[in-house]
């Protein structure tokens, strides 16, 4: 008699080969591939564990656990990532977002003594849009800019965008750093920008090796681009206008040399992320 797969049991054994694997959440990435493989979201797998997985079913899911195995992320394997309680088209042409990035959001949001008035905004180096775009869903009266040198980026960051409806309040252009924004002057730039050295890319997990390396790539001691976004945003930064870096969590005390070096802005501080790590540093123009 052939065996019968339900969905509790395929859970259970996906599970169990992520955790010999050393998956960081084993239980969680095989809900997400398994909801992703039968078209449900992960709830409606609790209301199904005792039904079984067709044949085509699992041939197609057997294919994202060798995929996964492998080292492809879970969230190119679904298309798909969550970032600040929203979805995010993701493919092998951006990075996937990090919770991490959500300290870049945190900054913003604090900094905004009215979140209802107008101002302007810009991500540098938008990639999939995560950041501009969630400032842009939680600041109701908000225009922004994203801006990215990759048009592959831009055409994940634009699928993104008419996602969340913003079609009307967002531009997107191609170009490197500010020369894109054409001497404008925007009350908030955000950037994450690569910052990892050149020469610690062949050792990070292999999910984050095949990530894009325009994205991932910082120069030799992984600052190059944040150097320059700091000397020259001022130039498209309004009076008090807000500067927020995300970085590595080891650069932080180089990035607020940085920025105190110029004498353009406030003195930097630095907030850590959920894991108590420093990742997000950010001033104010004087």
């Amino acid at each position: 008699m052939a065996e019968t797969w339900t969905v509790l049991r395929v859970l259970e054994w996906t599970t169990q080969r992520f955790v010999d694997h050393g998956a960081g959440n084993p239980r969680l990435e095989a809900q997400v591939l398994l909801a992703h493989d039968l078209g449900c979201d992960r709830m409606g797998l609790y209301t199904r564990f005792d039904q079984p997985l067709g044949e085509e079913e699992l041939a197609a899911f057997r294919g994202l656990i060798r995929r996964r195995l492998a080292g492809e992320s879970v969230a190119y394997l679904v298309g798909e990532q969550e970032f600040w309680s929203r979805p995010f088209a993701v493919d092998a042409r951006v990075l996937v977002p990090r919770p991490d990035s959500e300290t870049v959001i945190e900054v913003v949001l604090d900094a905004l003594a009215d979140r209802a008035a107008p101002l302007r905004l810009a991500d540098l180096g938008t990639g999939s849009g995560a950041l501009g775009i969630t400032l842009l869903c939680e600041l109701p009266a908000a225009t922004g800019v994203l801006v990215d040198v990759s048009d592959d980026a831009l055409s994940v960051a634009r699928t993104n965008v008419q996602r969340h409806g913003l079609d009307d309040r967002v531009e997107l252009r191609h170009g490197d750093l500010v020369q894109p924004l054409a001497g404008e002057r925007f009350d908030v730039i955000v950037a994450n920008l690569p910052y990892v050295p050149a020469g610690d890319i062949a050792g990070l997990d292999a999910e984050v090796r095949v990530e894009p390396r325009l994205a991932l790539d910082g120069g030799p001691d992984g600052l190059d681009l944040i150097r320059r976004l700091v000397a020259a945003a001022p130039a498209n930064l309004a009076s008090s206008g807000l500067l927020v870096l995300e970085h590595g969590f080891d650069q932080d005390a180089a990035v607020r040399g940085i920025l105190d070096a110029t004498g353009a802005f406030t003195p930097a501080a630095t907030r850590a992320d959920l894991a108590k790590r420093p990742r997000v540093t950010f001033a104010r123009t004087l």
